[in-house]
């Protein structure tokens, strides 16, 4: 068993993201969880993520706030607190906070595999 405060979870910067602070909660060099990580978003008013995919399987939970997720093909999906989403390896999103309050969001994914 590896417990995680939250006052001694690490910052990491997450690629294509703004107006976002980002805490790594369970990560192999912090756990040594070897399946998945398991991070917390904050997400400012107008924060979010660019339009990027991942290779990965991702979920989504929103704890808090409301924000927007949209889809390579344009379809929005509004979440709210306890939402969860499924994003499929290479699935394309973007992500907006539209409101003037922040968004708290547990983002969980699977490593990639290792190559040969």
């Amino acid at each position: 068993m590896k417990k995680v405060e939250l006052k001694d979870a690490p910052e990491y910067s997450a690629s294509g993201h703004f107006g976002c602070v980002s805490l790594r909660l369970h990560h192999k060099d912090l756990t040594g969880s070897q399946s998945f990580w398991v991070g917390l978003s904050h997400f400012l008013p107008k924060g979010g993520a660019e339009m990027a995919g991942s290779e990965v399987e991702r979920i989504y939970v929103v704890l808090s706030g409301n924000i927007t997720v949209t889809g390579a093909d344009g379809k929005e999906v509004q979440m709210g607190p306890m939402d969860s989403l499924y994003l499929a390896p290479g699935e394309k999103r973007s992500i907006l906070n539209k409101t003037n309050l922040p968004v708290s969001m547990l983002v969980m994914a699977a490593y990639p595999k290792p190559q040969p």
